[in-house]
């Protein structure tokens, strides 16, 4: 566990401003309790420093995971938001898309929204702004990428894609499904 380089702390901080833009202040100066950004085996975490000092008495090889899982950096250096980091975005996220009931298994089965399965956006929203997609309880499900802008989507068809899923929260049960299947 160490401190994010500088180089890794601006691809962190790009990535999670596409979603939260100058609400990513919100995350470090937090009124109730310090928090910072650490890394762990290519994971980094959104942890309070509290946690990080007491994780620090525990060996480097025995530690798994401390705090929430903001996202991981892949081998070819980029950074991936991981859907573990979901109620933070949610809470701070500038873009929002709200889903009728009907299309919300079919997003938590990943695939990705289309025009008749969205109930309402933020207004204003543009082609390829990052969002949060919701369901019309206000629980978010998951998050993505606009394929249009709300202007394009008042034109566009039930059958138009409107969100590209990135992350949804069934990728846990997908993925583990596919690891007990290749354990097997």
């Amino acid at each position: 566990m160490r401190p994010l380089t500088e180089d890794q702390t601006r691809l962190v901080f790009e990535k999670l401003a596409r979603y939260m833009g100058k609400n990513i202040k919100l995350l470090l100066d937090r009124p109730d309790e310090e928090h910072c950004f650490r890394l762990h085996k290519n994971r980094v975490y959104y942890a309070p420093v509290r946690l990080i000092r007491q994780a620090t008495r525990v060996p480097k090889e025995d530690l798994i995971c401390f705090g929430v899982c903001v996202g991981k950096f892949t081998h070819s250096g980029k950074f991936r938001v991981e859907v573990t980091f979901l109620d933070y975005l949610g809470n701070y996220a500038l873009g929002k898309v709200w889903l009728k009931k009907s299309s919300e298994m079919s997003f938590l089965y990943g695939n990705h929204v289309v025009k008749g399965g969205v109930a309402r956006f933020t207004e204003g929203a543009v082609k390829n702004q990052a969002v949060v997609v919701y369901n019309e309880d206000d629980i978010p499900l998951g998050f993505g990428v606009m394929a249009r802008s709300v202007v394009e989507c008042g034109m566009a068809g039930p059958e138009d894609l409107v969100v590209l899923n990135q992350a949804d929260l069934g990728m846990y049960l997908r993925e583990e499904g596919t690891l007990s299947a290749a354990a097997s």
